[in-house]
């Protein structure tokens, strides 16, 4: 399956640029908070960004730097071979998160503070109470915080404090007591119940227009006084820890795959510490005290501010104003679809590409209801990676299970951060009947695709699913992707290909139309690459535009340099991750890069070559990374279909064309051109316009 590659020489492959993975991903992260800073995104918008941008990177630590600091920790001879020296990237990434960090703060307090008491909202710290106020805040926690609390008295003695992973504590130093007969000095931490309180922000009397709202931590600050009767003097301060999220298994299918699954999970809980976030302002010796109970170092120390986990700010109390929210952008139809009484008639002769989310998800529910019912359907087979809480497409299956058709689901347990999910889904199937497969020797299972067999005039015929995204309905209502509905016979006999593989585990499949990793999806890139590079060196038209989530697979990226240096124009959308530098003078000055990072997640891997006129076209759920095209099951498929073609196109040029969210790698925006665009709203008036006059009034 791996090809030798020979494309450069040495001396290139030397001086060939790339741009450090960690450093480009925090360069992606910024790009969230450029978001929050953006004054034109409604309020309640940019708050939410910031949560994004917290979210991300407590999970960026949890896994990457946590696995920087497995590299530091091997032997030196096995650094050598890495390249990168881990410790100086670990230093890099953490001067860069506390750059971040800071404007994070400054962003918080200058910006979202401040217009939020334009529009009458007020953040209150304790010192900022009113005596009505302070009296309704101490009934307030009496009744609904106090009973939540546990208090961790830090002694003299050796007890070791277990600190929850993502969980905000408050260090609590005790200074000065009522009597003389307390210790003059005292140390204690209490677990912010964000949880159990049902979120992090406590609302306030409102007075007329003003609107008053508290963290839950600052609640607990005024009324320490009800905790520690024996002192009347305090000093609080926020301390989070986030801990290893890697999982430490064996990549098997074997019998107990899911119990190791299980095993890790609960280890996941007690894994070794990436930081401890900590309030600058925070007393020397309270942070010793607590770092001598909980045996956390100073190595894991990070600074952080004075409230952490802004994650929690996906909670922030929606106060119903008008202007602080983005306009809503009611779901669309789909052309005709919407009118076909049936998903699978519907598509016997014609395929349909949807667009999540400014079309309706609803139509891959319909899809599997409808097989799940239909007595012709006799087998449907699905992978399943990441699915909603309360999954309408599991159920599907496991109806499908019960009434007797021949259901196969690929269960992902790998799939980080979703494996306590699919472990209770592959049980509920297995109980119904269904033939659950756990993923692929060696493997982890990426791709997106249903079929559907059913006899139609006494032959059994296929339908496929395939999509850049999960079967997941409520994160198709943020996540941009495409999906086609399709019964061409070219396709369908490849996806029953990829079904095959997940049961005899045979890597000898042939795919005449369908890029499956890890077989001939690399190969299968590469030589599309090495015909536009052919037709340059042939004085014809060649080009590429590719969009991906992420591009860091060093061979990749060096045959983009090499099509670059051959004269092929390739244009390139990648929302995260991109490891190529544009630009370079003999090496990439035909390549460009943009990102777009604006109201939806764009989640869609898209892939044009310009083939001589002959365009090719493909859309898939792989990116260009190592781990994508050698050690995940991923598919990329066709899009055969003319005016399929134009509409993929156009959403395509829209995006290329974008002035209003594209950023260049530099995180510079791109405001070349005179027509103000912005894809996602582009896109969706594009959408809306192609709907028959009764089916716009949404």
């Amino acid at each position: 399956m791996m090809q030798k590659h020979t494309d450069t020489t040495a001396s290139e492959q030397q001086q060939a640029p790339f741009i450090n993975r960690e450093l480009s991903w925090l360069a992606f992260n910024y790009r969230v908070l450029q978001e929050a800073k953006d004054k034109t995104v409604p309020l309640l918008e940019r708050i939410k960004f910031m949560a994004i941008f917290s979210s991300n990177l407590d999970e960026y630590f949890k896994v990457r730097v946590a696995t920087l600091k497995r590299l530091i920790n091997l032997k030196k001879k096995t650094l050598q071979k890495l390249g990168d020296d881990p410790t100086d990237t670990f230093g890099q990434v953490i001067a860069e998160v506390k750059r971040q960090q800071e404007e994070f703060g400054l962003v918080y307090r200058e910006s979202i503070l401040a217009d939020l008491r334009k529009e009458h909202i007020y953040m209150l710290t304790e010192n900022d109470l009113s005596p009505a106020q302070q009296e309704w805040v101490k009934a307030y926690f009496a009744e609904t915080v106090q009973p939540l609390l546990q208090t961790i008295v830090l002694d003299d003695t050796e007890t070791a404090l277990f600190l929850k992973d993502q969980t905000v504590y408050l260090g609590v130093q005790l200074l000065e007591p009522v009597t003389d007969e307390c210790k003059p000095v005292g140390y204690s931490m209490i677990e912010i119940p964000t949880k159990k309180h049902g979120g992090r922000f406590v609302k306030l009397p409102t007075e007329g227009e003003e609107r008053y709202v508290m963290f839950v931590d600052d609640v607990i600050r005024f009324c320490l006084p009800a905790l520690f009767p024996k002192y009347k003097k305090f000093d609080a301060h926020a301390v989070k820890v986030s801990r290893d999220a890697e999982l430490d298994i064996e990549e098997d299918v074997s019998d107990n795959l899911m119990a190791k699954i299980k095993k890790s999970l609960k280890k996941r809980e007690s894994g070794y510490p990436a930081r401890l976030l900590y309030d600058p302002e925070t007393p020397q010796d309270l942070l010793d005290a607590m770092m001598a109970h909980t045996g956390i170092s100073e190595d894991e120390l990070v600074e952080g501010s004075k409230y952490h986990n802004f994650r929690d700010f996906f909670g922030f109390p929606d106060f119903n104003l008008p202007g602080l929210k983005y306009e809503p952008q009611p779901t669309l139809t789909h052309p005709w679809l919407e009118q076909e009484p049936s998903i699978i008639e519907a598509i016997k002769t014609r395929d349909a590409l949807v667009h999540y989310p400014y079309q309706s998800f609803g139509y891959v529910l319909r899809l599997f209801r409808e097989a799940a019912e239909d007595p012709k359907v006799r087998a449907i087979s699905v992978t399943l990676y990441r699915v909603a809480e309360d999954s309408a497409i599991a159920k599907a299956l496991i109806k499908a299970a019960k009434n007797g058709k021949l259901v196969t689901v690929i269960v992902e347990l790998k799939a980080r951060f979703d494996e306590e999910s699919n472990i209770y889904w592959a049980g509920k199937l297995q109980k119904a009947g269904a033939n659950v497969i756990l993923g692929a020797p060696d493997l982890k299972v990426h791709s997106k695709l249903g079929l559907i067999t059913r006899s139609d005039e006494g032959k059994l015929v296929n339908y496929a699913y395939l999509s850049t995204g999960n079967y997941n309905e409520d994160t198709s209502a943020i996540y941009a992707d495409h999906a086609l509905f399709t019964a061409d016979p070219r396709l369908t006999k490849d996806v029953e290909q990829v079904f095959n593989f997940f049961i005899d585990h045979q890597t000898d499949k042939k795919f005449k139309h369908l890029l499956m990793a890890p077989i001939n999806m690399r190969k299968g890139f590469e030589s599309l690459i090495d015909q536009e590079i052919e037709n340059a060196k042939q004085g014809l038209p060649a080009s590429m535009i590719v969009k991906l989530n992420a591009l860091q697979d060093e061979r990749m990226i060096r045959k983009l340099y090499s099509a670059s240096q051959a004269g092929v124009k390739i244009q390139l959308l990648v929302r995260g991750i991109c490891c190529l530098q544009p630009g370079v003078e003999g090496i990439s000055e035909n390549i460009t890069v943009r990102s777009i990072v604006d109201r939806y997640l764009e989640h869609a891997r898209v892939y044009i070559f310009h083939n001589n006129g002959d365009e090719r076209y493909y859309i898939a759920s792989a990116d260009w990374m190592t781990r994508n095209l050698n050690r995940r099951v991923e598919v990329a498929f066709p899009i055969y279909q003319p005016e399929l073609i134009k509409e993929l196109r156009h959403i395509i040029d829209l995006q290329l064309s974008d002035t209003t969210k594209a950023r260049h790698v530099d995180n510079t925006y791109a405001t070349d051109g005179t027509e103000k665009v912005r894809s996602q709203y582009d896109t969706y008036a594009y959408l809306k316009a192609m709907l028959p006059a009764d089916q716009k009034e949404v």
